[in-house]
């Protein structure tokens, strides 16, 4: 089936995302994956062409673009070359933090932050999670309370994505304790801030080049002009923003679906069995032919997402349907995937294998699936009420 998503403007621009997969990712893949790190170069690469940051507005130093095609573009190729851990630190930047700043930051704070973004220079976290809180936010004990011209931060932070690299982070913190869901606000903390520190990069089971962490804040001071957004609507700020975030995780999810099985499809014609390739077996077949098929009509999903997400359209509801559903897909694919390769697909020399295992947490991180069909049986519930 012909996918009519992309404009020529996207397939120019998909031709630079290929040249730059081929350049700066692919020579250094297995070597991320080796030191559990994703180091700067490759940032500065991409702010310079254009890959990361299109979104931020011009006047920072961004490409003005807000369509989100050009994302989906970007995290196609990178799961083509099976850099999921580019995708997750990237995706994060450009699809989380960029549109946090971006929406609800000071001008002083867009100077400062968005520009370095745009180039590369600046890495940016969100710190949700925490040892007692995940899913339940209303579970977060982190402070933040006003002293004068100064916020002070205490609190942990776990699991937080680019925990390591962030040269700033957004954290979500409790600022008045009888507030119930308006007693939340984001607070930015810079590195370098006193009491402010990393606990141990975190040794997960995929993902091993993409770094997240524990974060500690004890009586971290900093300015009160480093509130981002409005006081006390911290939980609004999230609430408004998690279409994008979880559409993005879905998209991540697709492309490596579909980029596993495009491999597996191949390998499937090559490797030999009993005389003749695995794929002419009416099993291999007939996997092969559910796959196809559950992922046409995925994309077909997904695609009307985001044009949905470029007019301003896309619910948190549609986007919590399009989450579950694509990262569930991603995991049986994958796993279909695994098996159909035998004992290679249990060598992580395979790309199947390494995508198996880095697939896992889609379903976990972004609201866990169980989470999503919470959201949507609720508006189910209130649309008979």
């Amino acid at each position: 089936m012909d996918r009519t998503l992309f404009t020529d403007d996207h397939d120019v621009y998909r031709e630079l995302v290929e040249e730059f997969v081929t350049r700066e990712v692919t020579p250094n893949l297995s070597r991320w994956d080796e030191e559990r790190l994703i180091d700067r170069p490759v940032w500065l690469a991409a702010g310079k062409q254009g890959v990361i940051g299109l979104s931020v507005p011009q006047e920072y130093g961004g490409g003005g673009q807000p369509d989100y095609r050009y994302q989906v573009v970007v995290i196609e190729e990178f799961a083509k070359a099976g850099a999921t851990s580019l995708i997750s630190s990237f995706s994060l930047q450009d699809n989380i933090i960029v549109p946090y700043v971006a929406d609800l930051g000071t001008d002083e704070q867009k100077q400062g932050w968005l520009t370095g973004m745009a180039r590369g220079e600046l890495i940016g976290a969100i710190a949700m999670t925490e040892p007692g809180a995940g899913s339940d936010l209303q579970g977060i004990r982190a402070t933040a309370v006003r002293d004068g011209d100064e916020w002070v931060v205490n609190g942990q932070k776990t699991f937080i994505t680019s925990g390591i690299n962030a040269d700033f982070v957004i954290v979500v913190a409790r600022t008045d304790p009888d507030a119930g869901s308006r007693g939340f606000s984001l607070v930015v903390v810079e590195t370098g801030t006193p009491g402010f520190t990393r606990g141990r990069k975190l040794d997960k089971v995929g993902l091993q080049a993409q770094d997240t962490a524990e974060l500690f804040f004890d009586e971290v001071r900093v300015p009160a002009a480093n509130l981002l957004g409005t006081e006390g609507r911290g939980f609004a700020h999230l609430m408004e923003r998690l279409p994008l975030e979880r559409l993005s995780i879905g998209t991540a999810a697709l492309a490596s679906a579909e980029a596993v099985f495009a491999e597996t499809r191949r390998y499937c014609f090559e490797r030999r069995a009993f005389g003749r390739p695995i794929g002419d077996f009416q099993n291999t077949r007939f996997v092969l032919a559910e796959m196809a098929t559950e992922l046409d009509v995925t994309r077909a999903y997904h695609d009307a997402a985001v044009l949905a997400l470029n007019e301003g359209r896309l619910s948190a509801v549609d986007a919590a349907k399009a989450k579950w559903w694509i990262t569930e897909l991603q995991k049986r694919v994958i796993d279909r995937c695994v098996q159909l390769h035998g004992g290679y697909g249990y060598m992580l020399e395979y790309p199947v294998a390494r995508a198996f295992v880095d697939s896992r947490i889609q379903t976990i991180y972004g609201g866990t699936t169980e989470i999503m069909k919470e959201i949507i049986g609720r508006d189910l519930a209130r649309s008979e009420g």
